[in-house]
């Protein structure tokens, strides 16, 4: 039974823990109440929110409008010959469905490991970590159209995937609800450690052959260390994208800080890494009041206690001014701000 509260906290519902309200607020378990729902009038009039995880959002203000807690559940999958497709329902915890995977020897998302959220939002931001993106292993996901109130499939190439983007951030935002993901993985690992953590990690446990699970228990293990638990210091994890330029503004670059760290990509363009940018600008663990980023990375803007979401938005301003002032680079915000 589809029950909508009024002015509810949001502060249990977003990584950042900052408290804001909304207007009205309900949890959805399944696709027929997400059809219940827009089937009122009143709730196509206001303003919505789509939430999974919250973890890659800052609230700067009370949203007056409604949000949709998206709680569909449920993993299912089909072993076909070396291909698995696995479906999983948008209210899932990534990490769980990651953990799943790896427990039934599916591979394919197991540097994908620890990333907070949940399911449904993996598409939407093409989320991505130590050399796999979700786009890699996204084969179809279900969505719901708020205006017309009919569900579709979107298949990969239907998704207009790019770094940390897809066409529901852009053309489809605010217009459709995923509720199930469907994943094409594989019995066959292929092995990714293209990321030097992972393999000086690896050498540092003697591991010379490793699964899946070792995989899934390294990058968690280097997350852990690197980054804060929102549970107890609240963030939303990379707050800026990694830049990405071209060779000849590399070279000069590079040229200015023969150290720069970056990642040569196949389209005659690099990436540059926005933690050692930010880093470089003396960021790295610093405090202003309640807010700061984080000691072990540069890249993650942290909640010390009772920051308000301005506050957090006012660092990274100076954060990028900084980065701009220095390197000529703009950062953008991985983190969608309300």
């Amino acid at each position: 039974m589809l029950q909508v509260a009024e002015n509810v906290s949001l502060k249990e519902f977003n990584t950042f823990g900052v408290d804001v309200k909304a207007r009205w607020f309900v949890v959805v378990n399944s696709e027929d109440e997400l059809k219940q729902l827009f089937s009122e009038d009143k709730w196509m009039q206001v303003p919505r929110l789509i939430l999974g995880g919250g973890s890659n959002i800052l609230f700067t203000q009370d949203f007056d409008g409604l949000v949709v807690k998206i709680n569909i559940r449920g993993i299912e999958s089909e072993v076909n010959g070396t291909e698995v497709f696995v479906k999983a329902g948008a209210g899932e915890v990534w990490n769980t469905f990651v953990l799943f995977c790896v427990a039934h020897g599916f591979a394919g998302v197991e540097n994908l490991s620890l990333i907070p959220g949940s399911v449904g939002a993996s598409p939407v931001q093409n989320i991505g970590a130590y050399g796999v993106e979700v786009k890699d292993v996204f084969y179809s996901c279900r969505a719901f159209n708020i205006e017309s109130g009919q569900f579709s499939v979107f298949y990969k190439e239907d998704c207009n995937f790019a770094y940390r983007d897809s066409i529901f951030k852009k053309e489809l935002k605010g217009k459709v609800i995923i509720t199930e993901v469907c994943f094409k993985l594989s019995t066959q690992a292929h092995i990714n450690t293209s990321y030097g953590a992972i393999s000086q990690e690896l050498q540092r446990r003697g591991i010379e052959q490793p699964g899946i699970s070792d995989i899934s228990k390294v990058v968690s293990e280097i997350r852990v260390n690197k980054l804060p638990d929102p549970s107890t210091i609240g963030n939303a994890g990379s707050f800026f994208k990694n830049p990405v330029v071209g060779v000849d503004e590399f070279r000069q670059l590079q040229s200015s800080f023969p150290d720069i760290v970056h990642y040569c990509l196949p389209n005659s363009t690099v990436k540059l890494a926005a933690g050692w940018l930010i880093e470089k600008c003396g960021w790295k663990g610093r405090k202003i009041n309640n807010s700061g980023t984080w000691k072990n990375q540069a890249l993650v803007l942290v909640n010390f206690g009772n920051a308000t979401g301005s506050e957090v938005y006012q660092l990274s301003e100076a954060i990028i001014e900084d980065v701009k002032q220095q390197f000529g680079i703009t950062l953008e915000r991985e983190v969608n701000i309300l």
